[in-house]
């Protein structure tokens, strides 16, 4: 079978990604790795891709996320004791208390099932019961979640809506409440597409039409900021941009009962 290797983030990627790591951070990363590549040979996805993919993306994804090592590694691990030949014990042993608490964290979260709005207080508390035990458990899980949302293609349709909607739901607001906002985009704009696939392609639709008007603004505002920064004589100040997300312009189309052809005008 053959596969894309660079979809598969080496041990150099995932710890260059780590700020002011120490070399036994490094040494802990790269064991967890070695141990989960061992662990889940031969598996693969839905896609035809070595299942290590997804755990290797998800450690790169927590590193991204400004994680540190034990969480990162905790990632590359946290589908061994499930769906791999390794025993709570073997893990314990190699790997220590810690990890082995955040690797079961994890499993646990994976048992809560999207039912619907009328079920989101009730998944929203078990989640909630998790950060208050260890915050690190659940990032980990919307680490995951990131990258089976890139991936989502490979599901069969009737499940991609469901997670769609469980991810735009459930875990883009638990990303907002811990005050990780990339990470929510990232997480909409990837469930926006599933789950309202007539909305997604006219949004973007439109954004792509108007895209060169509205990099031409953003610079004009950029320049103009950077120099009343300089008037101020203020130094090391930063001056970045960004398109907003597909989704969050879309909900306040919504929220405010605007025509889509007016999503320049908020």
């Amino acid at each position: 079978m053959s596969y894309n290797v660079l979809m598969i983030p080496t041990i150099e990627e995932i710890t260059a990604l780590v700020s002011n790591i120490k070399e036994k951070d490094k040494n802990l990363i790269k064991r967890a790795y070695l141990f989960a590549q061992k662990a889940h040979e031969g598996q693969v996805r839905k896609s035809g891709d070595p299942y290590f993919t997804h755990v290797a993306n998800t450690a790169k994804n927590l590193a991204d996320l400004g994680m540190r090592a034990k969480t990162i590694s905790a990632g590359l691990l946290h589908d061994v004791l499930e769906d791999a030949n390794v025993t709570e014990g073997e893990l314990r042993k190699e790997f220590g208390d810690d990890i082995v608490e955040m690797i079961k964290g994890v499993t646990k979260l994976g048992t809560v099932k999207y039912h619907g709005v009328e079920r989101n207080v009730e998944n929203l508390r078990k989640f909630f019961v998790s950060v208050a035990k260890d915050l690190r458990v659940l990032v980990i899980k919307l680490a995951d979640r990131l990258h089976n949302m890139e991936t989502l293609e490979h599901v069969r349709p009737d499940k991609q809506k469901r997670i769609a909607l469980e991810t735009l739901e459930i875990y883009a607001p638990l990303a907002n409440r811990l005050s990780m906002g990339k990470l929510k985009g990232k997480l909409e704009d990837a469930a926006f597409k599933y789950a309202y696939p007539k909305e997604y392609e006219e949004v973007k639709k439109l954004l792509l039409e108007k895209k060169d008007a509205k990099e031409k603004y953003l610079i004009e505002v950029k320049d103009k900021i950077l120099e009343m920064i300089k008037e101020e004589k203020i130094k090391n100040a930063k001056v970045d941009y960004r398109q907003k997300h597909l989704y969050s312009l879309w909900k306040k189309l919504i929220k405010y009962d605007m025509d889509i052809s007016k999503i320049y005008d908020i």
